[in-house]
């Protein structure tokens, strides 16, 4: 990747090395969030489950020491061990007070320790100076022996006790008023680490922010707005980007693919005015061709016309020496006499074969459906004296099609005719026309059993003109099937000779399929199978033979 601005750093590393600086940030505030509330959670548990269970049971282990005093003083005055039950219960309380307190004591509690620690001294010192004698006293000499030592006995001890007491509540007090304060100025602190690392998140999206704006947004509208004046026909200006190092290359690879454009753009311009040149040129050509063509087919159609007055003439007036002067003279005058008929006579055929070539597609009625069955009859009807009685002309099942009748009747005149024509001897001729559907097109094909025609005379057989045979061996111009070719071509078909076939003749041609006919699925009905190619084609269709 091309490194191209702001010390080659892509937008890619510098948006990495933002979220890494903001992830490390963001990672060490994690870490002392996490210590402070550790040490949070430990200042919480000081005042919750220590200092204020180690107050209660001071409290408690201060009232157990009054139900004691309480109870020696009953028994003083009473002498009845019942009375003791205060005193006894409160020595129950003591021991389990002060191992309570004991319990949630932490090594570093040493006031707290040493005021328990004096407590116990000084109970110990009221228990052996106070409570012990007094109820040794009654025991031993009565009630108002007990109550004596009472009254003269100091108080001191006792107070002592209490104000023991008074002390450690104070050193539990001052742990807990010590972890309390901790406590509130590390949620302080937690609150204090949460604003800085919402901060640092809306710095890092800000700077982000200010990132893509400058290296992204508008470099990118800046290039959209180049590139929307290259598309506008500006292919002259050049276009750059002074964004991230991404958008800077990419500039000049779309830059680099402008100049191409312009570039071959100049070419297809440089195409364009030449093809239009030489456009004009085939148009002028093609005008120039058209009055060609038709002042030929003018030509044609006024020499066929004038030729055939003097022709006429000649032929008219040779059949009148032939029929005058018929054997008058001898064998030779006679024969020079039947050359000039016949030459005159073919003149005239070649003449009006000429000018039917010439009409094709010049005079037109317009083209209507036309029903191939129907011309089919007509046909065999015309070549039925031709046909001999020994001829067979079938057909099968064949299409309507678009085209102009007489010039498809003229058509199949002469390919059926040809067949006729070209028969073997002592064969009596069968000519079996059949159609198939392909795609756009009727494939029609006229197939006889005669002579047929040999592969290297496939192409000249449909020249103007062409014959195979001479003259005294078949009658005719040679003009037959090159009517036929124009025919097929003027009304949009192809037509060839199929050679695969092991006797006689097989001449496809295609038609157009008539507009809004069905297709060929839906044109074959189920049972049916269309027609192929050859004699006897055809099944399950009613077959239509002409026997002349």
């Amino acid at each position: 990747m091309r490194l191209l601005s702001w010390g080659g750093w892509t937008l890619r590393a510098r948006i990495a090395a933002l979220c890494v600086a903001t992830g490390i940030v963001l990672g060490a505030l994690a870490v002392f969030a996490a210590l402070t509330a550790a040490q949070n959670n430990r200042h919480l548990d000081d005042v919750l489950n220590r200092a204020s269970p180690m107050r209660a049971a001071g409290e408690s282990l201060n009232t157990a020491y009054v139900d004691q005093e309480t109870g020696v003083r009953g028994y003083a005055i009473t002498g009845q061990q019942g009375s003791l039950g205060p005193y006894n219960q409160g020595l129950a309380d003591e021991k389990a007070q002060v191992s309570r307190i004991e319990a949630l004591l932490h090594p570093g509690d040493t006031d707290i320790r040493a005021s328990l620690q004096l407590v116990q001294q000084r109970a110990q010192a009221w228990h052996a100076k106070v409570a012990e004698p007094v109820i040794e006293a009654v025991d031993t000499k009565g009630t108002a022996a007990g109550q004596q030592l009472i009254i003269a006995g100091p108080t001191t001890e006792f107070d002592a006790l209490r104000q023991a007491i008074g002390d450690m509540q104070d050193d539990i007090q001052v742990l807990r008023t010590k972890s309390a304060t901790a406590a509130r100025d590390s949620s302080q602190t937690m609150v204090a680490i949460q604003i800085a690392a919402a901060a640092i998140i809306i710095l890092a999206g800000a700077g982000l922010l200010l990132l893509l704006d400058r290296l992204v947004s508008r470099p990118v509208v800046e290039l959209a707005e180049q590139v929307r004046e290259v598309a506008a026909g500006a292919y002259g200006r050049r276009i750059e980007s002074a964004g991230s190092p991404e958008l800077t290359s990419l500039a000049a690879d779309v830059d680099g693919m402008r100049q191409k454009i312009a570039a071959e753009l100049a070419e297809v311009r440089e195409a364009r005015s030449q093809i239009e040149w030489v456009n004009e040129q085939l148009k002028a050509q093609a005008e120039e061709l058209t009055r060609s063509n038709r002042d030929l087919e003018q030509f044609a159609y006024v020499a066929s016309h004038d030729l055939q007055e003097p022709l006429r003439k000649v032929a008219s007036f040779c059949q009148l020496l032939q029929r005058r002067y018929s054997g008058q003279l001898d064998e030779r005058a006679d024969q020079y006499i039947a050359f000039a008929v016949d030459g005159a006579q073919r003149m005239q055929r070649l003449i009006n074969d000429l000018l039917a070539f010439s009409r094709i597609g010049r005079i037109t009625a317009g083209f209507t459906e036309v029903d191939l069955d129907r011309v089919l009859t007509d046909v065999s009807s015309q070549l039925e004296v031709r046909a001999g009685e020994d001829a067979e002309i079938s057909w099968t099942d064949l299409p309507t099609v678009e085209g102009e009748e007489p010039l498809i009747t003229t058509l199949f005149v002469n390919l059926i005719g040809n067949s006729l024509k070209f028969r073997r001897p002592d064969v009596p001729p069968v000519v079996r026309v059949s159609a198939q559907r392909d795609g756009d097109e009727w494939a029609i094909n006229v197939r006889d059993n005669g002579i047929g025609i040999e592969a290297e005379f496939a192409d000249k057989v449909f020249v103007i003109f062409q014959r195979l045979h001479a003259r005294d061996a078949y009658e005719g111009t040679g003009i037959g099937l090159a009517i036929v070719k124009k025919i097929v071509e003027y009304h949009g078909g192809r037509i060839w000779l199929d050679l695969d076939v092991e006797e006689g003749t097989s001449i496809n041609f295609t038609l157009p399929v008539l507009p809004g006919a069905p297709s060929a699925a839906d044109s074959v009905e189920p049972g049916f199978s269309a027609p192929s190619e050859g004699p006897g084609a055809g099944n399950g269709t009613a077959k239509t033979e002409v026997n002349a």
